[in-house]
């Protein structure tokens, strides 16, 4: 026969291993995406985006009793993602700004490569990562992960107008960055030609 100590630690015990299921149902199968974003965001990765996740998922289960079933998990982890990443921007944003420069000599080819005849993905990352933040991470959530424009608002905590804007701003940014590298390959000379034939 069970004493009363035994009948209070037994539904604790077993709502505890309830939540942890569901959290490793509901969360953990978007872990590769909130690294990847935070990745990117932080321009690059490294440790610094495995600290964030870190964080992310850290703040995730200690509220995770305030996430309601049944809404979209990865934007609930998303929201939480771009708060940390403010508190990270604040805290690293001095000791940042003394490494660009460092990065950008080390990421600089000593030697020119073939042309290639389409833009790669690291050229893509690059362009990403030279658009300011507000713009790169709209572009981010509504281009590469696909969120809604009114998911990615209140992820950001911002009016949808706001979003639209920035993505329009950012799109626009990113293209003119990687109107460069077209034309260094002879990519947008060729399209140029065409209109005006």
């Amino acid at each position: 026969m069970m004493n009363l100590e035994e009948l209070r630690l037994e539904p604790m015990l077993f709502s505890k291993k309830r939540r942890t299921d569901e959290f490793e149902a509901f969360a953990l199968p978007h872990l590769n995406d909130i690294y990847r974003t935070a990745a990117r965001l932080l321009g690059g990765g490294g440790t610094g985006a495995d600290d964030v996740v870190q964080d992310v998922y850290l703040q995730a289960w200690k509220s995770f009793d305030q996430f309601e079933l049944g809404t979209n998990c990865r934007a609930w982890l998303y929201k939480i993602l771009f708060h940390t990443m403010h508190h990270y921007r604040r805290k690293w944003l001095n000791v940042r700004m003394v490494n660009e420069g460092e990065q950008i000599l080390q990421h600089t080819p000593a030697g020119s490569p073939p042309i290639p005849e389409h833009i790669t993905d690291a050229e893509m990352l690059a362009a990403l990562e030279q658009i300011p933040q507000d713009f790169r991470a709209v572009v981010l959530l509504v281009d590469v992960e696909e969120f809604s424009y009114k998911e990615a608002a209140r992820i950001l905590n911002a009016p949808i107008g706001t979003v639209m804007s920035r993505l329009s701003r950012g799109r626009r940014l990113l293209r003119e960055r990687l109107a460069g590298v077209a034309q260094s390959y002879g990519i947008s000379g060729m399209q140029q030609e065409g209109k005006s034939a």
